[in-house]
């Protein structure tokens, strides 16, 4: 079995399993809903009993409104299901013993694993179409149509962003011995990350600056976050790096 029949069967097991369906419901959603949340917000705040007086406050919403919100949203829920949808990939097989059969097979560790990332990475783009999609289309219905490129280049940062979080949770999946154990080490990440984040000069450097890289790209002078692109990539391929050493030389 090589690399391209092990990346078949696990694409075709994110679809049984429905975690693709899950996925592309979700972020589709937040894509859909955030620029008429940002429309609407007035609104809402209207129908809300006390909260009336506040709707006055809130300018009239803008594209800019749209866009942030769609960033906000997708930002967050594709990092949270990032670790939900990973933290399972390669412990679950250990504990299911499906992990032995699989390498019994002609299949070298480093494929078993590189195909398991490749269809997480995947699935995640294919969401991530989706939303944008559907976030372009109803932001431009609502406000106006955003630049074109600066939207695929938001997306594609928001994506390898959430890759970093499906590395780092793929590696703790691979060291740990329980799903829990893995999402734990994951969270644990994020607040490391988020607390470095906070010192000053070192946030350029962290991957949660691709998101706002991603809001520069809809400004004419905005800032470009290379140093972040440049440790997200690093992180990633370390992950699989590591994640390759500790499995093989894990006894199944």
């Amino acid at each position: 079995m090589n690399l391209g029949v092990s990346l078949r069967k696990e694409m075709l097991e994110q679809w049984r399993t429905s975690r693709l369906l899950v996925l592309v419901i979700v972020l589709g959603v937040f894509g859909m809903t955030s620029p008429l949340l940002a429309q609407f917000m007035p609104e809402i705040l209207k129908a809300v009993p006390g909260a009336e007086a506040f709707a006055g406050l809130i300018p009239k919403p803008t594209l800019r409104d749209a866009i942030d919100q769609y960033i906000k949203n997708i930002g967050q829920f594709s990092l949270l299901l990032a670790i939900i949808l990973s933290m399972g990939s390669v412990v679950q097989e250990k504990e299911r013993g499906s992990a032995v059969l699989m390498l019994v097979k002609p299949l070298s560790r480093a494929a078993f694993l590189l195909a398991k990332f490749i269809a997480l990475a995947l699935i995640f783009g294919i969401a991530l179409l989706v939303a944008g999609g559907l976030g372009y289309l109803y932001t431009l219905l609502l406000f106006e149509a955003p630049p074109v490129g600066a939207w695929l280049g938001l997306n594609a940062l928001l994506w390898l962003y959430s890759l970093v979080y499906v590395a780092i949770t793929f590696l703790a999946s691979t060291l740990a011995r329980s799903q829990a154990v893995a999402a734990g080490i994951s969270f644990g990440a994020l607040l490391v990350f988020s607390a470095l984040g906070a010192l000053p000069g070192l946030g350029q450097f962290l991957p949660q600056q691709l998101v706002g890289w991603g809001a520069e790209l809809f400004y004419p002078d905005g800032a470009a976050y290379w140093p972040a692109l440049v440790v997200s990539l690093g992180l990633i391929g370390g992950c699989l790096a590591a994640a390759w050493l500790a499995f093989s030389r894990q006894e199944l």
